[in-house]
C-alpha cells in the first residue's frame, strides 16, 4: 500500500448527514437533525488519500437488521470486503447490541429463524454502556438496538447482507449471507472497553483507533506518521500550519501526527489504515 505523500496538507473532511427510518428527529450535542428528519448516520467522506477507511456516527431509535459482511477474500468480484468497529458513546439504560450467537448454531437453523423472525432469540444481546468496544471482523452476524450513540470505524465499502429487517420492506440476502456468516459465539477478546484497552482500542486487519486525552503521546507519533483521520470528541484539534481544524463532530485528514495542534483538544480518536 502506497501511503499519501509528506506534503499533503490537512484537511476537514466534508459531513453527510443520512436519514434512516432507524435514526432520530433529535440528535445529542454538537449534532443537529433538520426538521422532519430522522438521522441514523453522519459520516465523512474519505479522502483521497486515504480511500479504503470510513468513520460514522451512529443514532438508533430503532433496531437495525440483522445482517453480516463478507471479508476480502470472501466478496465476490462485484462486492468489497467489510470489517468494523464500535465505540459507545452514549446508551439508554438497557441498550444493547447483538453479536454473534449465543451457541454454535447450524447454518440450516440461522436461515430457518431469519426466515421465521426467531433469529433475534438465537443472537447474544451484550448489554453497551458509554465507553465499550467491539471489533467486528467479517462474518460476525450483528444488529444495533435503540438507544445508542456510537462511532464507527470500517473499511470503506457498502457491502451488507441482511438476514433479518422486522418486517421492513427491503431486500433480504439469505443465500449471499449464510455463505460468509460466522454461525458460532462472538469472541470476547474482540470486546473490550476505554477504561481497560486505551489508548489503543483496535489495531486490527484493517484500521488502527486510539483515543487520546489532550496531546497524543510521542511513542505513538511514528505509528500516525503516514496519513490519519482526527475526530475530536470535545475540544478541538488543528493544522500547525493553520490550514484547518475541526472541533467536536468533525473529522480532519492530517499526513501525520506531528503536523496537528492538539492544545484545544480534550477527547480524540485516532485512526489509519492498517499497514501493509
Amino acid at each position: 500500500m502506497t501511503g499519501p505523500a509528506a506534503s499533503d496538507g490537512a484537511r476537514k473532511l466534508t459531513t453527510r448527514s443520512v436519514e434512516k427510518v432507524w435514526g432520530r428527529d433529535i440528535l445529542p450535542p454538537p449534532f443537529a437533525a433538520e426538521t422532519d428528519t430522522r438521522i441514523g448516520e453522519i459520516w465523512f467522506d474519505p479522502p483521497p488519500q486515504l480511500p479504503q477507511l470510513l468513520v460514522k456516527y451512529l443514532f438508533t431509535s430503532e433496531k437495525l437488521s440483522v445482517q453480516v459482511h463478507p471479508s476480502d477474500e470472501q466478496a465476490l468480484a462485484e462486492e468489497e470486503g467489510k470489517e468494523e468497529c464500535w465505540l459507545v458513546l452514549d446508551a439508554d439504560p438497557g441498550a444493547s447490541l447483538a453479536i454473534g450467537f449465543k451457541q454454535a448454531v447450524s447454518r440450516d437453523a440461522v436461515r430457518r429463524a431469519a426466515q421465521d423472525g426467531s433469529i433475534e432469540d438465537l443472537l447474544a444481546w451484550h448489554e453497551a454502556k458509554p465507553g465499550d468496544v467491539f471489533y467486528l471482523p467479517a462474518g460476525t452476524v450483528h444488529a444495533i438496538g435503540p438507544g445508542l450513540s456510537l462511532v464507527e470505524v470500517q473499511q470503506n465499502s457498502d457491502t451488507t447482507f441482511r438476514l433479518y429487517d422486522y418486517g421492513r420492506p427491503r431486500q433480504l440476502h439469505l443465500d449471499r449471507a449464510m455463505a460468509v456468516a460466522n454461525c458460532g459465539p462472538y469472541p470476547a477478546r474482540y470486546r473490550g472497553t476505554v477504561k481497560k484497552d486505551g489508548p489503543t482500542l483496535i489495531d486490527g486487519a484493517h484500521f488502527r483507533l486510539d483515543r487520546v486525552e489532550g496531546r497524543p503521546d510521542a511513542s505513538i507519533e511514528e505509528v500516525y506518521s503516514n496519513g490519519m483521520l482526527a475526530l475530536p470528541l470535545s475540544g478541538g484539534v488543528s493544522a500547525r500550519d493553520g490550514s484547518a481544524s475541526v472541533d467536536a463532530g468533525e473529522c480532519l485528514y492530517a499526513p501525520n501526527l506531528a503536523s496537528l495542534d492538539f492544545s484545544a483538544a480534550e477527547v480524540t480518536l485516532l485512526t489509519r489504515p492498517a499497514r501493509s
